[in-house]
């Protein structure tokens, strides 16, 4: 499936290239991947390439969050109604959640300080990558891409950015709920029915209850591919610096201190 093969001749990799996408490593600030966990569980660990937890998280909060009535009850609180907020709200599934939600924004937090020592550890071995990789299926392999243009497409449909810079798992998993979250909460039909200038229609098909996790996907998404695109950028300057230092510079080649480069 997969043409590149790892030696495993060192202990920590800071990058690989496969077909279905480019992970990577770098330095994170813990409290905005906390941030993300915290604005929708599974986000943070999704920014972290944690993909098994972060779709099992995600999925969970979808779940939990329809079964308890979490956001009818932000709803109704914000409009300032909060005897229908206790009535809303199902005990049973809250209090199930609640643990979990905060267990996601720890873990997260935790897993972010640890993944930044490996990748300090990472750069200190400074070991090579594969930049290229072709399967039956697909063709991947390192370039810089312009990240304006990322967050222009998943501003369109979240996910289309992460295809951009061919994240093919997180791309799939994020359109996949763009398009549930677009047909419960019937946001294209009142769209349609805004602009046909029948407002009250258009509120009344509204499910506002599917509608409040458009704005964490879209956020997300945003943030998540410009994030991406800049790291990718880094990551194709770094391993075109190490082919050439170590293919064209001349081994006798060095800087004394003081000496300014022409």
């Amino acid at each position: 499936m997969d043409n590149y093969t790892n030696n495993n001749s060192a202990r920590r990799y800071t990058a690989q290239v496969s077909i279905l996408g480019t992970t990577q490593i770098h330095l994170r600030n813990p409290y905005v991947v906390a941030w993300w966990s915290a604005a929708f569980p599974g986000c943070g660990h999704l920014l972290l390439s944690k993909y098994l937890r972060g779709f099992v998280l995600f999925i969970w909060e979808v779940m939990v969050n329809v079964n308890a009535n979490i956001n009818l009850g932000i709803i109704y609180s914000f409009q300032g109604n909060f005897d229908k907020v206790i009535d809303v709200l199902d005990t049973r599934w809250l209090l199930l959640y609640t643990p979990v939600y905060f267990f996601g924004i720890w873990d997260s937090y935790r897993t972010t300080e640890d993944m930044n020592k490996v990748y300090l550890l990472a750069e200190r071995e400074n070991h090579t990558f594969n930049s290229f990789s072709i399967g039956a299926l697909e063709i991947n392999y390192l370039d810089k891409r312009n990240p304006i243009m990322a967050v222009m497409w998943s501003s369109f449909v979240p996910g289309l950015g992460q295809l951009y810079i061919h994240r093919i798992v997180t791309a799939t998993f994020v359109i996949l709920w763009t398009v549930i979250f677009f047909y419960f909460s019937h946001i294209l039909e009142a769209v349609t029915l805004l602009f046909l200038g029948d407002i009250q229609k258009a509120t009344s098909v509204l499910n506002s209850e599917w509608f409040l996790f458009l704005p964490s996907i879209y956020g997300f998404s945003v943030f998540n591919s410009y994030m991406n695109t800049v790291e990718n950028n880094k990551l194709f300057e770094k391993e075109q610096r190490q082919f050439l230092k170590k293919n064209y510079q001349n081994p006798a080649f060095f800087i004394q201190k003081g000496q300014k480069v022409k």
